[in-house]
């Protein structure tokens, strides 16, 4: 995920629901269970772990069983320790006792309450990038010397291993906010773990790439078993039937009949409100609809110019709840002004935040019918409200409209299909388009002659196009 580019919007569920979420999940409500049960007689070591005598009752305790009981009590123990939900009270004595924490999750506010998970989170993603020692440690065997863990024989880069499933994390949360992702809908291990290794420019993978990708998976694998209980993601896992030999790795599927056997993952509502606080503590800019809901017109034209469609309206409908419709008509009209680069696109914007008014923003429409740069806009939207007395454009009004509106989609979409078909149309409609175009007086006419001239299939209008984009630069500079 680069830096570079603006992150969609994500849709967060209410803090008050969020809160509800945490306090349920398995690893917090764990960790929650033994700061209550912990006293004067629970002992811990050096390092605040619970002493091994006493992880068998607080497996008992949190109801535990199986062999991986005492393991996820000592995990639900460090996850209160971190969290605060228990505080050492004794170094020396290796004495515990309940922490202050403890009360924000009853007592605080649902803020206060995904503080606490969002710290609990950290604790297990610090976990999940740490590989499987067990080997390891069933290789030490002081019969035949090997006494301790040789460290430096690892191929283990603890920063690398937690860049890589930042980097996995942050494709998930880009594929679930992007209006063309799954949304709510699960994503294949498979093509998260190609999105980390396979280059974006390959065709068709080598087997060396495909064996990294194996390798990924079966990585991500275990790592997303270990967050689905602190509540980040739901995770179906790979099927164990795929690997007929435990010391074999299954390949890539090859169809996707059975990808959903390779592992599926979907980050929980919970999950996507604590990535985008982790994405905005490392610098990113990830914005959540709602943001703009108090600020200014011109934050929110500015801000939602290149959200997709639907995060875009659901942004406007909660900043339009917030205002009597005939002053935010007006105060939308006065933000669309401008001839900077951005301004085609603001008033893009604001015709479609005026969309959402409806009639009772009239009045504000008429005010700017003779507005050099609102002018057209009133017109159509008036027009398309089914308004009486709608005064006619006149040709330079067209034209400037048409300048403006194709600035507009090229700053939104680039060079998108539709835009294509916009200019087509243009050029078919009206025969002498370009001998005219060129003389609008608009800050964008050569920019805008130009892109038409790059677009148009048709290479003698295309280069009709091109003629008209010079003269207008000439015009400019004269």
């Amino acid at each position: 995920m680069s830096d570079s580019s603006p992150l969609p919007p994500v849709r967060l569920h209410p803090e008050a629901e969020l809160a509800r979420d945490a306090l349920s999940t398995p690893l917090l409500s764990r960790a929650a269970r033994l700061a209550r049960w912990a006293g004067p007689d629970t002992r811990v070591d050096a390092g605040g772990e619970l002493v091994e005598e006493q992880l068998p009752a607080a497996a008992e305790l949190l109801g535990l069983t199986g062999d991986d009981a005492a393991a996820w009590a000592s995990e639900a123990w460090r996850v209160a320790l971190d969290t605060g939900l228990v505080e050492i009270t004794d170094e020396e004595a290796g004495t515990v006792a309940a922490g202050e924490e403890l009360g924000l999750l009853t007592g605080g506010a649902p803020h206060d309450v995904l503080a606490v998970w969002q710290t609990a989170l950290e604790t297990v993603l610090a976990d999940a990038s740490v590989p499987d020692l067990d080997d390891l440690v069933d290789a030490v065997n002081p019969e035949e010397g090997v006494t301790e863990i040789d460290f430096s024989s690892l191929d283990w880069d603890p920063e690398a291993e937690a860049e890589f499933l930042d980097g996995v994390l942050g494709n998930l949360y880009l594929l679930s906010v992007n209006e063309e992702g799954p949304g709510d809908g699960p994503v294949p291990l498979p093509a998260l773990a190609a999105s980390m290794i396979v280059p974006s420019d390959m065709g068709e993978p080598t087997n060396d790439v495909l064996e990294q990708v194996s390798d990924a998976m079966m990585r991500l694998d275990d790592q997303f078993r270990l967050l689905e209980p602190v509540g980040l993601v739901e995770y179906q896992p790979v099927d164990e039937a795929l690997m007929a030999d435990a010391d074999e790795e299954p390949a890539a599927p090859v169809d996707d009949t059975d990808v959903s056997r390779y592992g599926m993952v979907r980050l929980t509502p919970l999950g996507l409100y604590g990535l985008r606080a982790r994405l905005q503590e490392a610098g990113f800019p990830a914005p959540a609809v709602g943001d703009l809901a108090d600020k200014g017109a011109d934050a929110l034209l500015d801000g939602t110019a290149h959200f997709p469609p639907a995060a875009a309206q659901a942004e406007t409908e909660q900043w339009l709840a917030r205002r009597e419709p005939l002053a935010a008509a007006r105060e939308l009209l006065a933000a669309a002004r401008g001839g900077d680069a951005g301004a085609p696109l603001r008033r893009l914007r604001c015709q479609q935040a005026l969309s959402l008014v409806g009639a009772t923003a009239e009045p504000a429409l008429r005010e700017v019918l003779e507005d050099a740069e609102l002018g057209g806009l009133a017109r159509v939207w008036l027009s398309e409200q089914g308004a009486s007395d709608v005064p006619p454009p006149s040709e330079a009004m067209i034209f400037w409209l048409t300048v403006d509106t194709v600035a507009a989609q090229l700053a939104a979409e680039g060079n998108s299909d539709e835009l294509r078909a916009l200019v087509e149309g243009l050029a078919q409609q009206h025969s002498g388009f370009f001998s005219a175009a060129w003389r609008v007086d608009h800050p964008a006419t050569a920019d805008v002659l130009e892109a038409m001239g790059r677009l148009h299939p048709d290479k003698k209008i295309a280069k009709e196009a091109r003629k008209a984009a010079f003269k207008a630069r000439s015009q400019q500079g004269s």
